[in-house]
């Protein structure tokens, strides 16, 4: 298991993962992501802020990351965090817990670029979700109602957002 940079070459999967992911979410729970901005996910590549995990020459997981998130995080956005978004697991390695996996490698990562704190969000009312991150090491911090913006993707228009962190 190797944690790497996405490529641009990577992008057709990417966003076949992304497609697979919405699909599952509507099984699961009422709310779904809507389809990403390709231009903010050739942004990630760009930045070196879009990851994926490769098992066996394979993409097993897809995520990104940033450094600040104040649409979401307000304030506390000015504090040394890295933020964890858009976890997704490619349906031929779904079980393998990826969440910990990540949350390990954020924290090691985060670290060694002189960050405090890992956070992350979820919809505020997905106690599944909320209950799985704090199991993955993550304290809840509470729930917010996020300010409607064009910058944000869509599913994020009228929900509340559940919080997390794990201070370093």
């Amino acid at each position: 298991m190797q944690f790497l940079n996405s490529e641009t070459a990577d992008f057709d999967e990417i966003f076949r993962l992304y497609d697979a992911a919405i699909e599952f979410q509507k099984t699961k729970f009422d709310k779904t992501w809507q389809t990403f901005d390709r231009k903010m996910i050739e942004r990630e590549i760009a930045e070196k802020r879009h990851w994926k995990i490769a098992i066996d020459d394979k993409i097993a997981c897809i995520f990104s990351i940033a450094f600040e998130d104040p649409l979401i995080w307000k304030e506390k956005s000015a504090e040394p965090a890295i933020y964890i978004h858009r976890i997704v697991t490619n349906p031929e390695f779904r079980g393998q817990k990826f969440v910990p996996k990540i949350t390990d490698w954020a924290c090691v990562y985060a670290k060694t670029i002189g960050k405090k704190f890992v956070r992350m969000d979820t919809w505020g009312d997905n106690q599944k979700l909320i209950d799985y991150y704090v199991d993955c090491g993550f304290d809840f911090l509470g729930v917010i109602t996020p300010t409607k913006s064009a910058e944000l993707p869509k599913h994020y228009d009228g929900i509340t957002l559940s919080l997390f962190e794990i201070k370093l």
